[in-house]
This record gives C-alpha cells, sequence and structure tokens, in this order.
C-alpha cells in the first residue's frame, strides 16, 4: 500500500512537521536476512531519496527529546520518548525525523534495543556533527522537550523467533555506523537475558564485534560495549579499531584496541556456515567487506549490510 503523510500532523506533542513524504506498509514476512542498498549519483542525494525503494511503517509517531548528551567530540546522542504506543521497531532499523521548521527528513539508526521502547517508551539516536540540516538541528539547536516526529524504516535488521535455529553473529561497524549495530547487539543481551532467567525463547549463539574509529574518544558507546562483554563472556567479544591514534591508549581499553583498520584475515578468521556477518559503514568499506564474504563464499543471504554517507 502506498499513501503521502499529510503536510501537517498534529499530535499529543503539538505541530511536529511540515514535509510529505511517501509511506509504505510493511509486509508481514519480512525477516532478518535481507540487504539494504543506497542509490548513487553526482549529486549527493538526501535520505528519503536513497532509501525511497525501502519499507517503512505506517505509523508516524510525536516524540519529546527527554535527553541530550555528548557521546564523543562529533557526536550527539539523544534519547526520545516516544508517544504513539503503536510505535515498534526491529534492533538495527533506522528512523525518518522530522522536525518543525527544517524542511530536510533526516535519517538515523536507532541505537537502543527494542526492550528499552517496550519498557520505557524510548529510543535512543547518536549523530554525527555534519553540515547536513538535521544534524546541524541536533547540535546546535535541540534541547531537552524539542519535539520531533518519527517513523521507523529498513530492511536491515536482527530479529529471530523462538524457534529460530540458533546463529552467530559477526558486526562489523565503521565509525558511526555503529549505531544500528549496537541495536543488535544490545538485542542479543536481552536475548541472552531472557534465555538465562526464563530458560526459554530464542537460543543466541555468540556475538563478535569488529569496531573501527579514527581514535578511542570516536569509539562511540565503548563503555556500554565492554560492559556487555563482560557481562557474558563466554557470548560477546569485540575487537575496537583506531586508525589515527595520536593519544595514549589508556589501561582499560588497551586489551581491547589493536591499532590499524579491520584486517581481510580477521574477517575470513570468523568465516562459518553458522555465522550471520551484519556490516554498517562508510560505503568504501561496506563494499569491500561485503565483496570478501561473497568471495570467500559466504552465502548472500548471511550477509547484511548499510550504508550510511
Amino acid at each position: 500500500m502506498v499513501g503521502v503523510i499529510p503536510r501537517l500532523l498534529r499530535g499529543p506533542l503539538g505541530a511536529i512537521f511540515t514535509q510529505a513524504a511517501p509511506l509504505r506498509s510493511a509486509p508481514s514476512a519480512l525477516r532478518h536476512l535481507t540487504r539494504s542498498s543506497v542509490m548513487k549519483s553526482e549529486r549527493r542525494p538526501d535520505h528519503l531519496e536513497r532509501t525511497a525503494d525501502v519499507v517503512r511503517q505506517e505509523v508516524v509517531s510525536a516524540a519529546k527529546v527527554c535527553g541530550v548528551a555528548s557521546e564523543s567530540p562529533s557526536v550527539k546522542r539523544l534519547r526520545l520518548l516516544i508517544a504513539d504506543k503503536d510505535f515498534s521497531f526491529k534492533a538495527g532499523q533506522w528512523v525518518d525525523f522530522f522536525i518543525p521548521g527544517v524542511s530536510v527528513v533526516g535519517g538515523f539508526s536507532i541505537c537502543s534495543s527494542p526492550r528499552l521502547l517496550e519498557q520505557e517508551r524510548m529510543i535512543e539516536l547518536a549523530v554525527k556533527h555534519t553540515n547536513h540540516p538535521p544534524a546541524l538541528w541536533i547540535h546546535n539547536q535541540c534541547t531537552l522537550d524539542s519535539e520531533v516526529a518519527v517513523r521507523v524504516g529498513g530492511e536491515f535488521f536482527f530479529d529471530p523467533q523462538p524457534a529460530d535455529a540458533s546463529r552467530n553473529l559477526v558486526l562489523i561497524a565503521g565509525g558511526v555506523g555503529i549505531n544500528p549495530l549496537l541495536s543488535i547487539l544490545r538485542h542479543a543481551a536481552d536475548l541472552l537475558r531472557e534465555r538465562a532467567s526464563r530458560g526459554r525463547g530464542y537460543e543466541m549463539g555468540t556475538v563478535r564485534l569488529l569496531y573501527s574509529a579514527k581514535d578511542t574518544s570516536e569509539l562511540l558507546f565503548k563503555k556500554n560495549i565492554l560492559d556487555l562483554v563482560n557481562e557474558f563472556p563466554e557470548k560477546i567479544a569485540c575487537s575496537l579499531h583506531v586508525t589515527k591514534q595520536t593519544t595514549q591508549i589508556t589501561a582499560d581499553l588497551r586489551p581491547y584496541i589493536t591499532e590499524g583498520r579491520i584486517t581481510q584475515k580477521e574477517i575470513r578468521d570468523h568465516i562459518s556456515k553458522e555465522n550471520l556477518f551484519y556490516i554498517c559503514g562508510p560505503p568504501p568499506m561496506t563494499d569491500f567487506f561485503s565483496t570478501e564474504l561473497e568471495s570467500s563464499r559466504v552465502p548472500r543471504e548471511h550477509i547484511c549490510f548499510e550504508k550510511w554517507w
């Protein structure tokens, strides 16, 4: 079904956005092993153009900013209180981000787990500073109680059902591409907790995170990641890479840090028929590793990637 969002949506939080956008409903059969692609052109396309053919949910929810913090020198983290009770998402998906008075629609991956939304009606985003109008608004104008609207989309997600076969995950992130992979990592941890406490639910395999950034100050969510590694030492592991480190690496991070990029050998060491690969980062990175995995005869349905510009 194709519809159009009206030019002005009003809800419990007031006037939310003013730009119309195409809306598509999600097929019920959509599962977690799908691919996401982006459109390329000489002019850098905006979020709605890049994702014009990507499945979106029907629900457009008003949201209120209830938390703003600096995650790194270049990244702001937002916590949003979601008004619509029918709003939901799968770990790894993104939102269209509508800002009153800003004509350009943002597109930001959710970095929190679906469980946080279920329990507290909140989601979290982490947005890098750029000259893109929605990012500029978040860094320069967004405050507590700012009102926006959000709509879920994306075909990059991990949403196993209880009866599904157990799988291991290999998550490969570059820079702010950690966002959807952190959502998946947090969801995996929630599944592990549920299995341990109730003895039922999806049987999660192991999770290996390979994450590269410029330096340790730009390794987003490193404390959250290491907390999960320490909580599930037999299930969750990480390898953090820095490519332009100029300061001394602190003692707590040193055991997990490798100086230099993620290598082909490191990827090949994790190739197995039980492993699913999720890749998110700059297009050259996602192209390189997805091609490398395919050339190593990893089935295409075991490779899921998202490109963010």
